[in-house]
């Protein structure tokens, strides 16, 4: 097998934002293996997917400990595409994960605590074959756990060398405010922010994002295309082995004729911009400066390289974006 080398023109390829007042640079657009990375899918097609994006300037990997199916799945493809392609780059890439939700059986799989943190950690770092991680997250709050526990979970990850730096996932804002305060005053700031955000879930703009930015982290967005509603894939109708058949984080039920039309005129808009529904919901999404990166899924080097095509337009006119608003008030 010939070994790979990257595109020599791939940073010429990509816009990057420092990532909060950090001197961390990321992506505007990072790689997320969410989907389509786990031991039920196509391992080549992974493998290409995640060439394609390094080639593009794509620097930034995201994964979660229980990212699949099966859980644990996608960090062991990753790792193993890492230590077969990338490994003599391993300087030049952001690798992300997280833990938090629940993993394995019993009273320690799932939650914040530190006991399982610690040894999410250890186990997402063997799967990987990494010797430390860029970013590792707490994953959510619980609920229950002591913000101060996980806090210094995620210092001593820090101080010992496995993680270089710390993020938080999905945390309301009390919590989230709690926990730039501890993580601050210990010397170990929250460098990244990651929630749910697209043209139908804004609840991020009421206070995620200006906090955020107020404590100095930086804001990074998933599920940009609200798991796939934000394309032309659902215009007429629900395909055949989409996700919404599988009923598992889209139903078929959301997708409503209200929701359709919606859609149809964003798309319409799309293409008066020269772009894709995804292409322009994507860039949506970056319109703010505050926002650092945005996280993007793929089945396909072709669905990879039109969402690539993104940040040639990431401007909106004044009279675009309240055209925007009025046509999401529907």
């Amino acid at each position: 097998m010939k070994p790979y080398e990257p595109s020599p023109t791939r940073y010429e390829r990509m816009k990057y934002a420092r990532c909060g007042n950090s001197g961390l640079l990321l992506p505007r657009l990072s790689l997320g293996l969410w989907h389509n990375f786990g031991d039920v899918d196509d391992f080549n097609v992974a493998t290409d997917m995640i060439l394609c994006a390094f080639d593009n300037g794509i620097t930034h990997f995201d994964l979660a400990n229980n990212y699949g199916p099966s859980p644990g799945s996608a960090e062991v493809n990753f790792g193993r595409i890492f230590r077969e392609h990338l490994s003599a780059h391993r300087d030049e890439i952001i690798v992300s994960s997280k833990a938090g939700h629940l993993m394995w059986p019993g009273p320690y799989g799932d939650g914040s605590s530190r006991k399982n943190l610690m040894a999410s950690l250890d186990q997402s770092l063997k799967r990987t074959g990494l010797e430390y991680f860029d970013i590792f997250y707490s994953h959510r709050y619980d609920g229950f756990t002591p913000v101060e526990e996980t806090a210094q979970a995620l210092i001593d990850m820090v101080r010992a060398g496995k993680a270089l730096y710390v993020g938080i996932s999905k945390y309301p804002p009390v919590k989230a405010k709690q926990m730039y305060d501890l993580l601050r005053a210990a010397g170990v700031p929250c460098l990244i922010s990651q929630y749910r955000y697209s043209m139908f879930e804004r609840t991020p703009e009421q206070e995620n994002i200006a906090l955020a930015a107020q404590e100095g982290s930086g804001f990074i967005a998933f599920s940009p295309l609200a798991q796939g509603l934000l394309t032309n894939k659902y215009l007429n109708g629900i395909p055949e082995h989409s996700r919404a058949t599988r009923g598992v984080f889209l139903k078929a039920e959301q997708i409503t004729p209200e929701k359709l039309a919606i859609i149809r005129q964003l798309n319409d808009m799309a293409a008066q911009r020269g772009q894709s529904l995804a292409q322009m919901a994507l860039a949506w999404v970056l319109r703010d400066e505050r926002v650092t990166s945005v996280i993007i899924g793929a089945s396909s080097v072709r669905q990879l390289n039109d969402n690539l095509q993104t940040i040639e337009r990431l401007d909106f006119t004044a009279e675009e974006l309240e055209r925007i608003d009025q046509i999401l008030k529907g």
